[in-house]
Protein backbone atom coordinates (compact mmCIF):
# COMPACT_ATOMS: atom_id res chain seq x y z
CA UNK A 1 0.00 0.00 0.00
CA UNK A 2 2.98 2.16 0.39
CA UNK A 3 4.11 4.47 3.06
CA UNK A 4 6.53 2.07 4.12
CA UNK A 5 9.91 3.79 5.81
CA UNK A 6 8.43 5.87 8.14
CA UNK A 7 6.81 8.28 5.17
CA UNK A 8 3.28 10.57 6.03
CA UNK A 9 1.39 11.44 3.43
CA UNK A 10 -0.09 14.85 3.28
CA UNK A 11 -3.98 15.59 1.86
CA UNK A 12 -3.60 16.92 -0.99
CA UNK A 13 -1.39 13.69 -2.24
CA UNK A 14 -3.77 11.60 -1.45
CA UNK A 15 -7.14 13.79 -2.49
CA UNK A 16 -7.51 15.18 -6.21
CA UNK A 17 -8.95 18.20 -5.36
CA UNK A 18 -10.04 20.71 -8.89
CA UNK A 19 -7.10 21.57 -10.79
CA UNK A 20 -6.03 25.06 -10.48
CA UNK A 21 -5.95 27.77 -13.57
CA UNK A 22 -2.45 28.45 -15.06
CA UNK A 23 -1.61 31.81 -14.86
CA UNK A 24 0.25 33.08 -17.66
CA UNK A 25 3.71 35.29 -16.77
CA UNK A 26 3.17 38.73 -17.88
CA UNK A 27 6.33 39.80 -19.11
CA UNK A 28 6.74 36.21 -20.81
CA UNK A 29 3.70 37.48 -22.72
CA UNK A 30 4.89 41.13 -23.57
CA UNK A 31 7.90 39.60 -24.37
CA UNK A 32 6.18 37.24 -27.48
CA UNK A 33 4.10 39.88 -28.33
CA UNK A 34 6.84 42.82 -28.57
CA UNK A 35 10.50 40.46 -29.04
CA UNK A 36 8.91 38.22 -31.14
CA UNK A 37 7.01 37.95 -35.23
CA UNK A 38 3.09 36.97 -34.43
CA UNK A 39 3.57 34.55 -38.09
CA UNK A 40 6.91 32.64 -37.22
CA UNK A 41 7.57 33.23 -33.62
CA UNK A 42 10.92 33.99 -34.27
CA UNK A 43 12.84 36.92 -32.75
CA UNK A 44 12.22 40.70 -34.34
CA UNK A 45 14.90 41.69 -36.59
CA UNK A 46 14.75 44.27 -39.75
CA UNK A 47 12.93 44.85 -41.73
CA UNK A 48 9.74 45.01 -39.32
CA UNK A 49 6.54 45.20 -41.01
CA UNK A 50 3.35 45.66 -39.43
CA UNK A 51 -0.49 45.22 -40.74
CA UNK A 52 -4.01 47.24 -40.69
CA UNK A 53 -4.63 45.42 -37.13
CA UNK A 54 -1.38 46.75 -34.95
CA UNK A 55 1.10 43.38 -35.30
CA UNK A 56 4.57 42.85 -35.72
CA UNK A 57 6.14 40.86 -38.65
CA UNK A 58 9.21 39.92 -39.76
CA UNK A 59 9.20 40.78 -43.74
CA UNK A 60 10.78 38.09 -45.13
CA UNK A 61 8.26 35.48 -42.81
CA UNK A 62 5.26 37.82 -44.58
CA UNK A 63 6.94 37.29 -47.74
CA UNK A 64 7.11 33.65 -47.81
CA UNK A 65 3.45 33.15 -46.63
CA UNK A 66 2.12 35.55 -49.09
CA UNK A 67 4.11 33.22 -52.03
CA UNK A 68 3.33 29.81 -50.69
CA UNK A 69 -0.65 29.86 -49.27
CA UNK A 70 -1.16 26.42 -49.66
CA UNK A 71 1.63 25.47 -46.58
CA UNK A 72 1.04 24.27 -43.01
CA UNK A 73 1.72 26.62 -41.05
CA UNK A 74 1.61 27.23 -37.08
CA UNK A 75 0.25 30.92 -36.77
CA UNK A 76 -1.77 31.24 -40.28
CA UNK A 77 -4.98 32.38 -38.96
CA UNK A 78 -2.74 35.51 -37.58
CA UNK A 79 -2.29 36.86 -41.42
CA UNK A 80 -5.42 35.48 -42.84
CA UNK A 81 -6.60 38.80 -43.40
CA UNK A 82 -3.48 39.72 -45.38
CA UNK A 83 -3.79 40.21 -49.32
CA UNK A 84 -0.47 41.10 -50.69
CA UNK A 85 2.44 43.37 -50.34
CA UNK A 86 0.26 46.62 -50.19
CA UNK A 87 -1.49 45.10 -47.07
CA UNK A 88 2.00 46.06 -44.71
CA UNK A 89 3.78 48.68 -44.05
CA UNK A 90 7.66 48.76 -43.02
CA UNK A 91 7.93 50.49 -39.59
CA UNK A 92 10.51 53.84 -39.33
CA UNK A 93 11.65 52.39 -35.69
CA UNK A 94 14.16 54.30 -33.18
CA UNK A 95 17.07 52.17 -31.82
CA UNK A 96 17.50 52.34 -28.18
CA UNK A 97 20.78 52.91 -27.47
CA UNK A 98 20.72 51.08 -23.75
CA UNK A 99 20.52 47.74 -26.01
CA UNK A 100 23.53 45.71 -25.82
CA UNK A 101 22.49 42.83 -27.95
CA UNK A 102 21.46 39.18 -27.43
CA UNK A 103 25.26 38.30 -26.62
CA UNK A 104 25.43 40.78 -23.63
CA UNK A 105 24.84 37.75 -21.30
CA UNK A 106 26.55 34.81 -22.63
CA UNK A 107 28.42 33.89 -19.67
CA UNK A 108 25.21 34.07 -17.25
CA UNK A 109 26.87 35.97 -14.59
CA UNK A 110 24.93 39.55 -15.37
CA UNK A 111 21.24 40.61 -14.12
CA UNK A 112 19.37 40.69 -17.66
CA UNK A 113 16.52 42.91 -17.99
CA UNK A 114 13.59 41.57 -19.51
CA UNK A 115 11.57 45.10 -20.02
CA UNK A 116 14.83 46.62 -22.04
CA UNK A 117 13.32 47.05 -25.25
CA UNK A 118 15.59 47.10 -28.65
CA UNK A 119 13.19 50.22 -29.51
CA UNK A 120 12.52 53.17 -28.28
CA UNK A 121 10.23 56.68 -28.86
CA UNK A 122 12.12 59.42 -30.76
CA UNK A 123 10.35 61.90 -28.66
CA UNK A 124 10.01 61.16 -25.00
CA UNK A 125 12.19 58.14 -24.66
CA UNK A 126 9.61 55.30 -23.64
CA UNK A 127 10.80 52.17 -24.57
CA UNK A 128 8.98 49.65 -26.55
CA UNK A 129 8.33 46.65 -24.39
CA UNK A 130 4.81 46.85 -23.94
CA UNK A 131 4.16 48.32 -20.46
CA UNK A 132 3.63 51.90 -22.46
CA UNK A 133 0.92 52.34 -25.71
CA UNK A 134 2.61 52.69 -29.01
CA UNK A 135 1.02 54.14 -32.45
CA UNK A 136 2.72 54.23 -36.06
CA UNK A 137 1.29 56.24 -38.87
CA UNK A 138 -0.05 54.78 -41.66
CA UNK A 139 1.72 57.55 -44.09
CA UNK A 140 5.33 57.36 -43.47
CA UNK A 141 5.40 54.55 -40.83
CA UNK A 142 6.86 56.27 -37.77
CA UNK A 143 6.74 54.80 -34.52
CA UNK A 144 5.40 57.13 -31.40
CA UNK A 145 4.34 56.76 -28.06
CA UNK A 146 1.20 57.45 -27.37
CA UNK A 147 1.82 59.70 -24.85
CA UNK A 148 4.18 61.94 -27.06
CA UNK A 149 1.41 62.69 -28.91
CA UNK A 150 -0.71 63.58 -26.96
CA UNK A 151 1.68 66.21 -24.81
CA UNK A 152 2.70 67.31 -28.43
CA UNK A 153 0.26 67.81 -30.81
CA UNK A 154 0.83 68.69 -33.73
CA UNK A 155 -0.23 67.16 -37.70
CA UNK A 156 3.24 67.01 -38.82
CA UNK A 157 5.33 64.24 -37.95
CA UNK A 158 7.95 64.83 -35.06
CA UNK A 159 10.51 62.26 -37.23
CA UNK A 160 9.91 63.17 -41.18
CA UNK A 161 7.89 65.89 -41.37
CA UNK A 162 5.15 64.42 -43.15
CA UNK A 163 1.52 66.07 -42.62
CA UNK A 164 -1.08 62.99 -41.20
CA UNK A 165 -4.24 62.85 -39.29
CA UNK A 166 -6.03 61.22 -36.42
CA UNK A 167 -7.13 58.53 -39.00
CA UNK A 168 -3.70 57.43 -40.11
CA UNK A 169 -2.87 56.59 -36.12
CA UNK A 170 -2.73 52.96 -35.44
CA UNK A 171 -2.20 51.43 -32.59
CA UNK A 172 0.32 48.36 -32.10
CA UNK A 173 -0.28 45.37 -30.49
CA UNK A 174 -3.74 46.69 -28.82
CA UNK A 175 -6.51 45.07 -26.52
CA UNK A 176 -9.11 42.90 -28.24
CA UNK A 177 -11.68 45.70 -28.43
CA UNK A 178 -9.07 47.79 -30.23
CA UNK A 179 -8.53 45.29 -32.79
CA UNK A 180 -11.93 44.57 -33.09
CA UNK A 181 -12.63 48.56 -34.40
CA UNK A 182 -9.40 48.26 -36.65
CA UNK A 183 -10.94 45.32 -38.16
CA UNK A 184 -13.93 46.56 -39.13
CA UNK A 185 -12.09 50.45 -39.78
CA UNK A 186 -9.80 47.89 -42.47
CA UNK A 187 -13.26 45.99 -43.93
CA UNK A 188 -14.74 49.52 -44.52
CA UNK A 189 -12.04 51.09 -46.45
CA UNK A 190 -11.74 47.90 -48.46
CA UNK A 191 -15.17 47.83 -49.78
CA UNK A 192 -14.95 51.54 -50.85
CA UNK A 193 -11.97 50.55 -52.51
CA UNK A 194 -13.98 48.35 -54.53
CA UNK A 195 -16.63 50.36 -54.95
CA UNK A 196 -14.53 53.22 -56.76
CA UNK A 197 -12.87 50.35 -59.02
CA UNK A 198 -16.35 49.27 -60.47
CA UNK A 199 -17.27 53.17 -60.86
CA UNK A 200 -13.69 53.96 -62.65
CA UNK A 201 -14.77 50.42 -64.66
CA UNK A 202 -18.37 51.73 -65.96
CA UNK A 203 -17.07 55.04 -66.61
CA UNK A 204 -14.29 53.54 -68.96
CA UNK A 205 -17.01 51.35 -70.74
CA UNK A 206 -18.76 54.49 -71.51
CA UNK A 207 -16.00 56.28 -73.15
CA UNK A 208 -15.40 53.02 -75.16
CA UNK A 209 -18.96 52.73 -76.73
CA UNK A 210 -19.17 56.65 -77.18
CA UNK A 211 -16.89 56.96 -80.14
CA UNK A 212 -18.01 53.65 -81.74
CA UNK A 213 -22.01 55.11 -81.75
CA UNK A 214 -20.39 58.09 -83.03
CA UNK A 215 -18.50 56.26 -85.83
CA UNK A 216 -21.67 54.45 -86.63
CA UNK A 217 -24.08 57.42 -86.67
CA UNK A 218 -21.89 60.26 -88.42
CA UNK A 219 -23.22 63.79 -87.20
CA UNK A 220 -22.33 65.88 -90.18
CA UNK A 221 -24.12 64.67 -93.70
CA UNK A 222 -23.22 66.61 -97.15
CA UNK A 223 -26.49 66.84 -100.13
CA UNK A 224 -26.16 67.92 -103.33
CA UNK A 225 -28.56 69.33 -104.84
CA UNK A 226 -29.81 70.02 -108.66
CA UNK A 227 -28.51 73.41 -108.88
CA UNK A 228 -24.98 72.86 -107.93
CA UNK A 229 -24.95 73.43 -104.03
CA UNK A 230 -24.00 71.62 -101.33
CA UNK A 231 -25.65 72.20 -97.99
CA UNK A 232 -24.28 70.94 -94.48
CA UNK A 233 -25.54 71.34 -90.87
CA UNK A 234 -24.21 74.80 -90.54
CA UNK A 235 -26.23 75.46 -93.41
CA UNK A 236 -23.48 77.33 -95.39
CA UNK A 237 -23.48 77.42 -99.38
CA UNK A 238 -20.45 76.51 -100.73
CA UNK A 239 -21.66 76.41 -104.36
CA UNK A 240 -19.06 77.53 -106.72
CA UNK A 241 -20.03 79.19 -110.35
CA UNK A 242 -18.47 77.28 -113.06
CA UNK A 243 -17.84 79.54 -116.16
CA UNK A 244 -19.61 78.62 -119.33
CA UNK A 245 -18.62 78.91 -123.21
CA UNK A 246 -20.30 82.26 -123.62
CA UNK A 247 -18.41 83.95 -120.17
CA UNK A 248 -21.14 83.36 -117.70
CA UNK A 249 -21.37 81.97 -114.46
CA UNK A 250 -23.19 78.87 -114.32
CA UNK A 251 -23.67 75.94 -111.69
CA UNK A 252 -24.62 73.56 -113.76
CA UNK A 253 -21.86 71.43 -113.10
CA UNK A 254 -20.54 70.89 -109.56
CA UNK A 255 -17.20 69.00 -108.50
CA UNK A 256 -17.87 66.07 -105.65
CA UNK A 257 -15.58 66.54 -102.74
CA UNK A 258 -15.39 62.35 -102.84
CA UNK A 259 -14.35 62.13 -105.97
CA UNK A 260 -11.87 64.21 -105.84
CA UNK A 261 -10.80 62.14 -102.79
CA UNK A 262 -10.60 59.13 -104.76
CA UNK A 263 -8.77 60.13 -107.47
CA UNK A 264 -5.94 61.42 -104.96
CA UNK A 265 -6.15 58.21 -103.56
CA UNK A 266 -5.07 56.52 -106.84
CA UNK A 267 -2.25 59.03 -108.07
CA UNK A 268 -0.96 57.97 -104.47
CA UNK A 269 -1.06 54.57 -104.88
CA UNK A 270 0.12 54.90 -108.65
CA UNK A 271 3.14 56.70 -106.96
CA UNK A 272 3.70 54.72 -104.02
CA UNK A 273 4.24 51.39 -106.75
CA UNK A 274 6.57 53.49 -108.58
CA UNK A 275 8.82 54.19 -106.30
CA UNK A 276 8.84 50.94 -104.47
CA UNK A 277 9.81 49.77 -108.13
CA UNK A 278 12.35 52.70 -108.27
CA UNK A 279 13.75 51.53 -104.71
CA UNK A 280 13.62 47.50 -105.83
CA UNK A 281 15.99 49.04 -109.12
CA UNK A 282 18.63 50.50 -107.12
CA UNK A 283 18.73 47.53 -104.46
CA UNK A 284 18.98 45.03 -107.37
CA UNK A 285 21.83 47.16 -108.81
CA UNK A 286 23.75 46.56 -105.92
CA UNK A 287 24.92 42.98 -106.98
CA UNK A 288 27.09 41.46 -109.50
CA UNK A 289 24.12 39.67 -110.88
CA UNK A 290 21.97 43.08 -112.12
CA UNK A 291 22.46 44.49 -115.73
CA UNK A 292 24.31 47.57 -114.79
CA UNK A 293 27.61 45.32 -113.28
CA UNK A 294 27.75 43.37 -116.45
CA UNK A 295 30.46 43.89 -118.84
CA UNK A 296 29.88 44.66 -122.58
CA UNK A 297 31.78 42.65 -125.19
CA UNK A 298 34.21 45.79 -125.88
CA UNK A 299 35.02 46.12 -122.28
CA UNK A 300 36.08 41.90 -121.58
CA UNK A 301 39.17 40.96 -123.30
CA UNK A 302 40.12 38.13 -125.53
CA UNK A 303 42.60 36.63 -122.99
CA UNK A 304 43.07 36.16 -119.38
CA UNK A 305 46.35 35.57 -117.59
CA UNK A 306 46.93 33.69 -114.00
CA UNK A 307 50.01 34.10 -112.45
CA UNK A 308 49.70 32.24 -109.24
CA UNK A 309 52.15 32.83 -106.36
CA UNK A 310 54.51 29.71 -105.29
CA UNK A 311 56.24 29.91 -101.83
Amino acid sequence: MGCDGGTIPKRHELVKGPKKVEKVDKNAALAARWKYCALSTEKLRRPIVTCDLGRLYNKDAVIEFLLDKSADRPNSEVVSHLRGIKDIKELNLTDNPAWEGERRNTKGDRYEDMHCAMFICPVVGLEMNGKHRFCFLRTCGCVFSDRALKEVKTEICHKCGDPFKEEDLVVLNGTKEEVEKLRKIMEEKRAKAKATKKSKKSKFAETVSKPSESKENPDSTETVFAEGKTSTENGEDRSQPVPGPSGSSSTSKVVKPLAASGSLAESGSKRSIQSMEEKSETYKSLFTSHSSAKRTKAQTSNWVTHTPYHF
